[in-house]
């Protein structure tokens, strides 16, 4: 049993995947004529595997949980290793070894693409750090190990301009959101003396007269926090970085990186600043949380229904999909009995969403490799020559719309009624409204797929390339959404558990 091994054991997911991104990085540097596409991204995928193997194993094992004793600390506090941080670690693990399966075939030709899967496995350790993070210094410096790799993987096509415009706008504008998060951290410690999150929130409740700095502060991080999740009005690099980076990249940032300030989120409000505590600096947070929600679906659902391309559209549905997820935290209450239940449903509609999102960036994906364009009218006709492929893609269109029998429909489900239980009917029903807007821009992309004619009968030649990679991974991912479906009854009492314990 796991209790019996040291208390390490329960970072092993997050040394899994440092080991492997140093793996990578030291066979490319010392053989660089030696190592190959295959090998890296074959050792890129195991070490992801491998990461949610022993995340998977942990909490099976009860590691961190309310029934074997509890959360886990190590560091002097700085980390804590409970259910939520190995079940957000095994989310990263997830997308990062399709991504990593994915650009085997994207990078094919790309001079150097052994520094693409170091860096998306670096990212991913970083964003493991941060599920476990119990200070503030240490959610910073894993802000920092998530965000330094990710500026570069958008910019990683250095012959497109539109891939380092991409990447340029998403340094400066994330330059400054990390500068105003570390900012408002240095006022909490000001205004508390400590940065562990449970010193933090014994200080909140006896500030003497340092409520305004406090106050200002968790304000700053809930900027940072919110930049991090491309929640309005923060969102603004979100279109631009996701359409200009490389799809796989895309595919990573909208679905790990999201992942990881939801998880910054999750913790910060509930150990670091109580919903009852942070009144008495004069901070609603639960109030900003509804209010941004509440205009994050509806502005990035309506702002996608109004795209022409592919890619774009799904970079403002991401947008969206942060709204929902935000109902996680904008839903709570003091005291609210349902509190674990809708931090939970949340956190199981983002292991559902990386599953779904990261296959519909990997076919977009594809269809770069193919050559057939961006637009809806340019995926017209695909499934005659890749029905496979167009089928797993119209599996992800109708689970991200939340439509039944798919398991978006059922993470919505509890997702909305975690918030009507809790006191927040108009959050649940703004979401069901959303929902059904986005039933139309997704349906737009099965209808090109299965019903419209292509443009010219040569456009679908390119189509021949069969991309084993690729195919592997966005069927998978679609397999994995369907699978998801008979076993979300574990996934969501595991994900409720773990929100409990919070509270």
């Amino acid at each position: 049993m796991v209790n019996t091994l040291p208390q390490m054991t329960a970072l092993l997911p997050v040394f899994v995947l440092a080991f492997t991104g140093l793996a990578l990085l030291l066979v490319d540097t010392i053989s660089p004529d030696a190592r190959s596409n295959t090998s890296m991204a074959v050792v890129g995928a195991l070490g992801s595997l491998a990461a949610l193997a022993a995340s998977v194993w942990l909490v099976v094992s009860g590691t961190g949980s309310a029934d074997t004793g509890g959360a886990i600390t190590l560091f002097a506090e700085a980390i804590k290793v409970d259910t939520m941080a190995l079940f957000f670690t095994a989310i990263f693990a997830s997308v990062t070894a399709l991504v990593v399966v994915a650009a085997h075939d994207y990078f094919h030709d790309h001079e150097s693409p052994a520094a693409f899967y170091s860096l998306v496995v670096f990212a991913a350790t970083g964003m493991a750090l941060l599920a476990a993070a119990n200070s503030l210094a240490v959610v910073f410096v894993a802000l920092e190990m998530v965000s330094l790799p990710s500026y570069v993987l958008v910019a990683y096509l250095k012959q497109n301009h539109g891939s380092v415009e991409a990447g340029m706008k998403y340094f400066l504008v994330g330059a400054l959101s990390s500068a105003i998060f570390l900012f408002g951290i240095s006022l909490v410690y000001a205004a508390t003396g400590s940065l562990l999150f449970a010193d933090v929130a014994d200080g909140i409740g006896s500030l003497d007269g340092l409520a305004g700095v406090a106050g200002l502060g968790i304000v700053m991080i809930l900027g940072g926090v919110a930049f991090k999740t491309a929640s309005v009005p923060f969102h603004f690099w979100a279109p631009e970085a996701y359409e200009g980076a490389p799809a796989p990249v895309s595919a990573f940032l909208s679905s790990a990186s999201k992942a990881a300030g939801f998880v910054v989120a999750f913790r910060l409000f509930t150990e670091a600043f109580p919903v009852g505590a942070s009144l008495a600096a004069g901070i609603d947070w639960v109030l900003a949380f509804g209010v941004l929600a509440a205009v994050t679906m509806t502005l990035g659902n309506f702002a996608a229904a109004v795209q022409e391309e592919v890619k774009r559209m799904l970079a403002y549905s991401s947008i969206g999909h942060a709204g929902y997820v935000l109902i996680g935290v904008a839903a709570l209450s003091q005291d609210g009995g349902a509190n674990g239940a809708v931090m939970g449903a949340a956190m199981a509609h983002l292991l559902v969403y990386g599953f779904m999102n990261t296959g519909a960036f990997l076919f977009v994906a594809m269809a770069e490799r193919w050559g057939v364009g961006r637009t809806f009218e340019d995926y017209a006709g695909l499934a005659r020559r890749a029905p496979v492929a167009s089928t797993a893609m119209a599996v992800f269109m109708f689970s991200l719309a939340g439509l039944p029998p798919f398991a978006g429909f059922f993470s919505k489900y509890f997702l909305f009624m975690g918030a009507i239980d809790n006191g927040f009917l108009w959050l649940a029903g703004l979401g069901a409204v959303n929902s059904v807007v986005s039933l139309y821009y997704y349906s737009r992309v099965v209808k090109a797929l299965f019903i419209d004619d292509p443009a010219s009968s040569s456009a679908l030649d390119a189509i021949d390339v069969r991309p084993t990679g690729l195919y592997a991974a966005v069927v998978f991912a679609a397999v994995a959404t369907v699978l998801l479906l008979p076993g979300f009854g574990p996934v969501i009492e595991t994900a409720e558990a773990a929100a409990s314990a919070l509270f």
